[in-house]
């Protein structure tokens, strides 16, 4: 099973094999969003309305998420929510590139070194195998789109790409406004916890106001 870093990395990732742009604040902010709830939702934190707690040190097995659970154990066992954004985000690009990197090996995508202008190093890309980028969207519009009783974690997915504006990169912009009613009562729901549900409003809300124009 993909975790939420690696689903969201696939998302990203356009026909030509590059990362949609995002700025770069909102990109990192969800990424390390991404690892947070997954290690809630695997039982290594806890959350109360104010603070996330440590509660299992023991590693995963999963580079990505040990690093997160480690940097959170460094920096004291507990932290209000945004501390910990804060924390993982450092990191954030790294968890990206090892999205990517193990998508690579997997077979899924390919890795082209390249250059722009002549002088500037790009990589992109592109997707060999698209069968796990159609189901991460499939599972989205699906829980959208329909009135059934929803899967926390894609709940969790939802929350977090749609806090980052990647919700057109799985409807149209005319699905997107017959369906917003759906889509704002899915990011309020108590399916995922009280207190995890404000977590991902603050996610939302870091994310909102660091890309906010500077008047």
């Amino acid at each position: 099973m993909l975790g939420f870093v690696e689903e969201i990395v696939l998302l990203q990732l356009d026909e030509r094999g590059r990362l949609i742009e995002l700025p770069l604040s909102a990109a990192d902010v969800v990424l390390a969003g991404a690892a947070l709830m997954e290690l809630a939702l695997r039982n290594k934190v806890d959350t109360d309305l104010n603070r996330f707690f440590v509660v299992d040190r023991e590693p995963i097995g999963d580079e990505i998420l040990d690093d997160a659970l480690s940097t959170l154990t460094r920096s004291g066992d507990e932290a209000t929510t945004s501390a910990a954004i804060e924390r993982i985000t450092l990191n954030a690009r790294n968890y990206r590139d090892i999205a990517l990197k193990r998508r690579v090996e997997k077979g899924v995508l390919r890795e082209e070194e390249g250059r722009f202008l002549w002088v500037f190093h790009t990589r992109r890309y592109p997707v060999i195998d698209d069968t796990e980028q159609r189901e991460v969207r499939a599972r989205l519009r699906q829980l959208i789109l329909t009135d059934e009783i929803p899967d926390p974690r894609d709940v969790v997915l939802l929350c977090l790409i749609d806090a980052c504006g990647l919700l057109g990169l799985v409807l149209s912009l005319d699905e997107i406004a017959l369906r917003r009613q759906r889509i704002e009562q899915l990011t309020r729901l108590d399916l995922i916890g009280q207190a995890m549900t404000k977590a991902v409003g603050e996610i939302r809300f870091i994310i909102q106001y660091a890309t906010a124009p500077i008047h």
